[in-house]
């Protein structure tokens, strides 16, 4: 318990007379921390905390890059931001060796403040000299880290898309060169690579790296890619909403933890350039911020993630995983998670020009590429309404086009709202299109409108047309429809045989122990938030199943 006499001993409070310290003395909660526990993390939300005994310092982490901002020593106060403008805490406060805090909730702070104003303008004051400065956080954002890598390589070379495209996702900063820049020998410090050795890619501070293959980018930038340990109480496959969510729950909850994933974390959701609906963000948030908090949610609580990996096959009998490259995995329990991929046009003309203008999904970063040109999107579901209003901040135009008549059919009303706001978005509904053109990159498309073709200029072709599952590699033991969703439940007790007598649980798949959440799973329901709650209930399911065995 926090004394008064202790109270009394910090600065911020040396005024108060012995009641006001007895009062605060009651409601303020005593934490001790180990070196490297957190009293506060980055994103918490706000409180005033002191420190009693030992180091704290901020920490703020900026592209994967940690950056310690100070200390606070015995006598210190820290929370100050947060509590004087009422947001979230904007780094993190760690403790560097043994420590010991007292923490004050908002609302017994605001009690002391009103009674002595005093204390409300010294919290102010400090508020106010965290903030600004060199060494504040106003000078840290103005001076961010250098980028973690150089990407030197064409525009509509796909090779240098999919390496820009896979950093993006991985929520790695780089800077990214055009070869035929006038700068760009000065910027990549020496010689250029020659045509075929493009891409290349330089790690700051360390190698540089031509053709590079993902796994390896991921390995130079210390993104996991080796599992830890050979056994795990659950191996998730895939870290979309679903995989993350069940590695936050799984972590948390002591389970020796790992996710597999094959490209970069956020799955389909990641490539949504805004989510206007999901609980708690009353403002949206894009799909690869979300992403990234559940990523660094993930990881602080213990969760392995491993990226640029593939499960080349599942052993149902023993639970054993074969991942590409060799490497096996045992698991007591097995949670598919690895979502849904988009569907394919098949158009002449998209293979070839794929990464060249036309795309499948889009993310964030493709956006100033459509700067001041007219794009298209091919589709008429959330997605592509998410895409097109953030396309429509850079392209001149923006166009959907869709086989249907209205888009109420397949499209929340917010978003139709939002689109028929913007002067730049148009829509061509009733539509396809039949063809694209251009020589080193997409130049136009033929768009069919009730049987007649009309020929438009086109800077970028973006498809969403929905997503089929992609559950060849599992092993026929695990049932599936005829689409390749994975059945479970009493869909799946339905329609193949289940092996024990009690029911299986509702995200239990035919085989005992295998689980399957989020969009891979037969399901009516395809939205983040029941991926998020389809993660974390698959958790629950994975210790009922422990217990039986």
């Amino acid at each position: 318990m926090v004394t008064p006499e202790e109270i009394g001993g910090i600065t911020l409070f040396a005024d108060l007379d012995l009641a006001q310290c007895e009062q605060l003395s009651r409601v303020a909660a005593d934490v001790t921390l180990v070196p490297g526990e957190y009293a506060a993390h980055e994103g918490a939300e706000r409180a005033l905390f002191a420190v009693l005994e030992g180091r704290i310092e901020p920490v703020r982490h900026v592209d994967g890059i940690e950056r310690v901002l100070g200390e606070r020593m015995p006598g210190d106060v820290f929370g100050e931001v947060p509590i004087a403008l009422g947001t979230v805490f904007p780094v993190g406060f760690r403790a560097s060796e043994p420590t010991r805090v007292m923490r004050i909730d908002p609302a017994d702070y605001h009690a002391v403040a009103s009674v002595v104003p005093e204390v409300a303008q010294e919290v102010g004051r400090l508020a106010a000299h965290r903030m600004g400065g060199a060494r504040g956080l106003q000078g840290i954002a103005a001076d961010p880290p250098p980028p973690r890598a150089i990407v030197l390589g064409n525009r509509w070379d796909p090779a240098c898309a999919e390496l820009r495209h896979f950093l993006d996702r991985n929520q790695i900063s780089y800077r990214w060169l055009e070869p035929t820049a006038p700068d760009a020998e000065l910027s990549w410090d020496g010689p250029l690579p020659g045509e075929a050795d493009l891409p290349a890619v330089r790690i700051v501070d360390g190698k540089t790296v031509i053709r590079p293959q993902l796994r390896r980018v991921a390995e130079l930038l210390g993104l996991g890619t080796e599992a830890e340990a050979a056994e795990y109480d659950a191996v998730i496959v895939g870290a979309g909403p679903a995989g993350l969510a069940a590695a936050v729950y799984g972590a948390s909850e002591g389970l020796r933890t790992i996710v597999v994933e094959r490209e970069a974390p956020g799955g389909q959701a990641g490539t949504s350039a805004r989510i206007e609906n999901y609980l708690g963000f009353p403002s949206g948030v894009s799909g690869d911020e979300l992403a990234s908090r559940a990523l660094n949610q993930a990881r602080r609580l213990g969760a392995e993630i491993l990226v640029t990996r593939s499960i080349a096959r599942i052993d149902a009998a023993t639970r054993q995983l074969h991942l590409d490259g060799g490497d096996v995995l045992r698991a007591k329990t097995i949670i598919l998670a690895c979502g849904v991929s988009w569907r394919r046009l098949e158009i002449e003309g998209f293979d070839r020009l794929a990464g060249k203008g036309v795309s499948y999904g889009a993310s964030r970063s493709e956006a100033p590429n459509t700067h001041g040109l007219d794009v298209h999107i091919v589709g008429a579901g959330n997605s592509a309404g998410q895409a097109a209003l953030f396309f429509s901040t850079h392209a001149r135009s923006v166009t959907i086009v869709s086989r249907g008549d209205r888009l109420e059919k397949s499209m929340s009303r917010y978003l139709i709202d939002q689109l028929a706001a913007r002067a730049n978005i148009h829509t061509r509904l009733g539509s396809t299109v039949t063809a694209v053109h251009g020589e080193l990159s997409l130049e136009a498309i033929d768009i069919d409108e009730s049987g007649t073709a009309t020929r438009v200029e086109s800077g970028g072709l973006f498809i969403f047309i929905g997503a089929d599952a992609q559950t060849e590699w599992l092993p026929p033991e695990i049932a599936r429809d005829e689409r390749g969703y994975v059945l479970t439940g009493a869909e799946m007790r339905a329609g193949a045989d289940w092996t024990l007598e009690r029911d299986p649980y509702l995200l239990e798949t035919s085989v005992p122990g295998i689980f399957a959440c989020g969009d891979v799973r037969l399901g009516p329901v395809k939205r983040v938030a029941a991926a998020v709650g389809e993660g974390s209930m698959a958790i629950a399911f994975v210790h009922q199943f422990m217990k039986e065995v």
